[in-house]
């Protein structure tokens, strides 16, 4: 059973004057926001004074030179990017601003089955062959030691945008852009691989094309499906990219990827603006699915192709890998279900490997059984000589550091504290498992691993009502670091409890509220005349967690509080998170 926590409430200052509900302005102060500036600027970011200058960043200066440089010489660049979303949409804004600059370009992104993440010597090889004089990494190239030796040899230079974690030593490149290491000079060190890329192409067009830079609004939904799509932070910078390029992409001019919303049927246009749920469960899965099944040529052409016919077919063809890769993932999560469940039931640390396992789902894989077991959890793939796996943790384990620990066993790895992959050849597996068993049991040894819900405050069901469930647009986007608010309502009554849905996964309760009533709001779930209030919660996937709930049950729920709207009908729904029948 998950425990609940309640967050504290902070005192407000008696000066505060902003025109904010109590509730939404404790949440703020509770989540870390100090001043009236500092919620004035999160609640209404400012695209031009809010976004950071590039040049910040201590290299940056250096790589428009380079670029400079390419373009006067007439030199070929070779982006070389990553296969899942992030990767892709920085590889296309990096070579839409090198087209802009009339520089010949081309991208290479690796077959993550066969190649594996990252530039490797056979694509440096390549590169010589194509004439190739300077080489643009994105979302990968921070630990491209060889790799980078290589390309000097051959008198290539590189130049990496990354955001991964820093090694103790850094590759040879000509420069690096990663507000990750101790002397970037940048302020926020959480933007993802295409925040990153972003910041590049502003720099570029800043120095080399100002008076285009207009255009680069145009790029921010690349920039918000990566940041999304990559889980970082949304504060910030990264809240500033999210929540624009969120609006650009309802907008969007990509042949591509309106394409993709059609067979996908995923309602985006001026008068539907998506959230970050669109990008997170329906364009980033389908954008990575490519890279997944067969190779991210797929989405990097899809987005790229400005012909309707040409952009359908690549749409359909990406609809169907993204099938594919929900069975293969279904199919996998089982099996290792059963592990984790018997095997490792009393283990602190899940360790997945079999040959069958497919390279392509194996973080998707990891991240669905650490979520459900509350365990740092590594799937990998056996192969012949070398193993290759990804990792996905929890709040507790700082995943890559631990790692790193582990670095004399290892051919590579990279990453962030929650998802890593790394490539083991098979001799260290059995070590490299021992060491890393050993290194998390103790650092979790004596932590309570009981799933825990943070809840941001409590509410009186009677002061719900769709004015206060509309403020809380204000906090949007959400997404990590900035997680739609968790409510405890305490004293409810189920009235009736419906399965709905497909399948009957879906469970619907319409609660009444006790205690006095209350006149305020104007929607369908206020009380009027006397009568209590009614809400609707839904619970999608909840059947088998609210089995045993019956009418008539008391309850106290945690819940996150929605507006609804649907053919001019308003009113509040409340998403099930939790509910615990209370004791009379």
């Amino acid at each position: 059973m998950a425990r609940w926590s309640l967050n504290e409430d902070n005192k407000i200052p008696k000066d505060f004057s902003l025109s904010l509900s109590p509730l939404i302005t404790q949440l703020l102060f509770s989540r870390g926001f100090k001043t009236e500036d500092e919620i004035k600027k999160f609640i209404s970011p400012n695209y031009e004074t809010d976004s950071n200058d590039p040049f910040l960043f201590g290299d940056m200066e250096k790589v428009v030179q380079r670029i400079d440089e390419a373009r006067d010489k007439k030199q070929i660049v070779a982006i070389s990017g990553d296969y899942d979303a992030d990767g892709i949409t920085a590889s296309i804004m990096i070579k839409e601003t090198l087209d802009a600059l009339e520089v010949e370009s081309f991208v290479y992104i690796p077959d993550k089955r066969t190649d594996g993440y990252g530039m490797n010597i056979e694509a440096v090889n390549m590169f010589k062959e194509k004439n190739v004089s300077l080489v643009v990494t994105v979302d990968c190239g921070i630990t491209s030691f060889a790799e980078i030796e290589k390309a000097n040899s051959l008198g290539i230079d590189v130049i990496i945008t990354d955001h991964h974690h820093v090694p103790a030593v850094l590759p040879p490149a000509y420069a690096i852009i990663n507000p990750h290491m101790d002397n970037s000079g940048y302020p926020f060190a959480d933007l993802a691989g295409v925040g990153v890329a972003f910041k590049v192409v502003q720099a570029v067009y800043q120095k080399l094309l100002p008076e285009k830079i207009e255009q680069t609004k145009w790029l921010l939904d690349l920039v918000a499906i990566g940041t999304i799509a990559d889980c970082v932070p949304l504060v910030s910078e990264n809240r500033l990219f999210a929540k624009y390029g969120l609006t650009v992409l309802a907008k969007t001019k990509r042949v591509g990827l309106k394409e993709l919303f059609t067979v996908g049927r995923i309602i985006i246009n001026e008068g539907t603006l998506p959230d970050t749920k669109k990008v997170s469960f329906y364009i980033a899965p389908r954008i990575n699915a490519a890279g997944r099944i067969n190779h991210a040529n797929l989405s990097y052409n899809l987005i790229m192709e400005k012909d309707v016919v040409r952009a359908r077919d690549f749409a359909l063809e990406l609809e169907a890998n993204n099938t594919e890769r929900q069975k293969i993932t279904e199919k996998m999560a089982e099996e290792i279900r059963i592990m984790a469940q018997n095997i490792y039931k009393d283990k602190k640390f899940i360790f997945a490997i079999n040959e069958h396992f497919s390279m392509g789902v194996v973080g998707l894989v990891a991240g669905k059984i650490a979520q459900q077991f509350n365990k740092p959890t590594a799937v990998f793939q056996k192969c012949e000589d070398i193993s290759k796996g990804s990792f996905r943790s929890i709040p507790q384990i700082n995943i890559i550091e631990t790692i790193e620990e582990c670095r004399e066993l290892l051919v590579e790895f990279g990453g962030h504290s929650q998802a890593a992959g790394v490539s083991v050849k098979n001799e260290n597996l059995d070590k490299f498992y021992e060491k890393m068993n050993k290194l998390i049991s103790e650092k979790l040894k004596g932590v309570d691993l009981s799933e825990e819900i943070k809840i941001d405050a409590e509410i009186s069901a009677q002061d719900i009502n769709f004015e206060l469930a509309e403020e809380f647009e204000k906090l949007k986007p959400f997404g990590e670091g900035n997680s739609e608010p968790i409510f405890l309502i305490s004293g409810l009554e189920v009235k009736e409890k419906r399965v709905v849905g497909n399948g009957n996964k879906h469970v619907k309760l319409f609660l009444a509220a006790k205690g006095p009533a209350s006149t305020r709001g104007n929607d369908r779930s206020s009380t009027r005349g006397g009568i209590p209030k009614i809400f609707e919660a839904i619970s999608f996937n909840g059947y088998e967690k609210y089995v045993d709930i019956k009418t008539g049950d008391n309850v106290d729920i945690v819940c996150n509080i929605q507006k609804d709207e649907w053919n001019g009908n308003r009113k509040v729904q409340l998403m099930l998170i939790d509910l615990k029948v209370a004791s009379l």
